[in-house]
């Protein structure tokens, strides 16, 4: 029986016969799939003890890498024959190299080691065919590093991480009121001043507790560079997503000329400093809506541009309380000058005047649902977070949707209601509920579900102060939502969660291997617990986001 996550279309076989690879195994790779071919001796190689040197193209055995019009992009037909040895196509570069990885999970779990235990042995294949194809293009994992920066190395072995489950699209959560952590060459000071804030809170907001010590960091755009390039070779598309216009407070402690100063300043005794939030939440202090704001973004986003090559710009959109607007002489200046009905629309203008701007540069806009209050921007898709309805409104209004309801795919709610869980906020999401979740709402015709280009899982990480926090939070649930982005899945109610637990016993050997800090199917680990304050579960208490 297969154990592979996630579950392929189809599989053929095994038989009891096998394929060898061994030292002697060559690799023939071509043309088209060089990215593969450079993933197989670096990573796979590596972990074996393989060479994979170079074959013919009229070689038999071994591995052939191949591309085939045929097959739909991302598809991949894998074979493992007596005669032909072990073959993938793929209907594109990137079909080739998910084939690639249902190959290293065929190998098991040394293959996901750095370094060869023992490495003059023999693997085997058994014979098979495997043909598979993903369910959704967009098959997404969203990273908060604002709230706590994660140094590079941490982003990339996340892609890894995300390489290893089929994903293919990571969303940047850059910039937010606790931390700005992309440099923008014309705008230093958002890194000098945005990227670092004086303290922490431990745990949820409702927490008394704080590390009294500065946090921060950023990625220059030689990081940056590096990361997209990464990720393309592993068929990758990076997001990024710059915040605007709430959920700006590290930007305005920058450059105060950004808020609302009229506000500020009469609530401040005239003083419009403020400081890079320290706490969780949705801070108050928002862009002002005004033409040097629109020019300041406009200089960010064209350093953005130049660094993400991505179809997509996310400009968030999200919780921008309206109380500053509807306080401030210039705020509601700008309503009346504009014929605006009111602060939602006022919002709805600001996300336009960006919808524009990037459509103008071949670029597609793409925000949280609150975009949909005050009248979409005509080319918005839209990332619908709080539940369905604003995916299944967008989608009936003929908009892109990308579905991560939080009631479903944060990853950052607690995984069990037991007192142990580490900073148990949000509420109890375990790995059967992201595995029973259905992406497409039922509500749906046919054509509006052509709409959902995908779905994503969101890791937001106000809790999780370090890479084995995001480890225990992130898996082994992504594991199943890998599964229900790529994987042709029945409706939730027929989903065979057993079958799923029994493969993820081969999988978590796997994840062992690759040192994530999971967290364990029996609960925490006795070392992962936090007695007290934080290991109590909030009641009643909402998510940070």
């Amino acid at each position: 029986m297969s154990e592979l996550i996630p579950a392929p279309r189809a599989v053929e076989g095994p038989s009891p016969c096998g394929v060898p690879l061994d030292g002697d195994t060559p690799l023939w790779a071509a043309p088209g799939t060089q990215t593969t071919e450079r993933w197989l001796r670096a990573t796979l190689g590596a972990a074996l003890g393989l060479p994979l040197r170079p074959a013919p193209e009229d070689g038999r055995g071994g591995v052939r890498l191949l591309l085939d019009d045929s097959l739909k992009p991302e598809a991949y037909r894998l074979s493992a024959t007596a005669d032909r040895g072990v073959e993938i196509r793929g209907g594109d570069p990137a079909g080739v190299f998910w084939g690639a990885q249902t190959l290293r999970q065929l190998l098991g779990p040394e293959a996901f080691r750095r370094a060869p235990v023992r490495p003059d042995h023999t693997l085997g294949i058994p014979h098979q065919i495997i043909e598979d194809s993903p369910r959704f293009r967009w098959r997404g994992l969203m990273l908060d590093v604002a709230r706590h920066f994660m140094p590079k190395d941490g982003v990339l072995r996340y892609l890894d991480l995300m390489a290893a489950h089929k994903l293919n699209v990571f969303h940047f959560h850059l910039t937010d009121d606790q931390g700005w952590r992309l440099e923008i060459q014309r705008y230093p000071r958002l890194t000098e001043v945005g990227s670092w804030r004086a303290r922490t809170k431990f745990g949820h907001r409702a927490s008394p507790l704080w590390e009294e010590k500065p946090h921060g960091g950023y990625y220059t755009q030689d990081d940056i560079r590096e990361i997209v390039a990464y990720a393309a070779e592993r068929h990758i598309t990076v997001v990024p997503e710059i915040d605007v216009p709430g959920h700006s407070q590290a930007a305005i402690a920058a450059y105060p000329e950004l808020g609302n100063t009229d506000v500020v300043a009469s609530a401040t005794a005239g003083d419009t400093a403020l400081s890079v939030w320290d706490s969780w939440g949705v801070s108050p202090n928002v862009l002002a809506p005004a033409d040097n704001t629109l020019r300041f973004y406009e200089g960010v986003f064209e350093e953005v541009l130049d660094l993400f090559p991505s179809e997509f710009i996310h400009v968030g959109g999200d919780e921008c309380p309206k109380d500053q607007w509807r306080r401030s002489p210039a705020a509601q200046a700008r309503i009346r000058e504009l014929g605006l009905a009111d602060e939602d629309e006022l919002q709805s203008w600001f996300i336009g005047h960006f919808d524009t701007w990037l459509s103008a540069r071949g670029r597609r806009l793409i925000g949280w649902d609150e975009i949909l209050e005050g009248g979409l921007a005509a080319g918005a898709t839209v990332s619908s977070w709080r539940g369905y309805a604003g995916g299944i409104a967008a989608a009936r209004a003929g908009h892109d949707v990308v579905m991560c309801p939080e009631q479903q795919v944060y990853l950052d709610h607690r995984q069990a209601d037991g007192a142990d869980e580490p900073v148990p906020i949000g509420y109890v999401r375990t790995l059967e509920d992201v595995y029973r979740f259905e992406p497409v709402p039922p509500q749906l015709t046919e054509a509006e579900a052509g709409r959902v280009l995908g779905t994503q899982a969101n890791v937001w990480t106000e809790v999780m102060e370090n890479q084995a926090r995001v480890d225990y939070q992130a898996f082994p649930r992504l594991a199943a939502f890998a599964e229900v982005a790529w994987s042709a899945l029945p409706p939730p109610a027929e989903r065979d969660f057993a079958d799923f637990e029994r493969r993820m016993a081969a999988h978590y050997r796997r994840l062992d291997a690759l040192g994530v800090a999971y967290r364990p199917p029996a609960g925490p680990r006795p070392w992962q617990r936090r007695p007290g304050v934080l290991g109590r579960p909030i009641e009643g208490a909402p998510p940070n986001r």
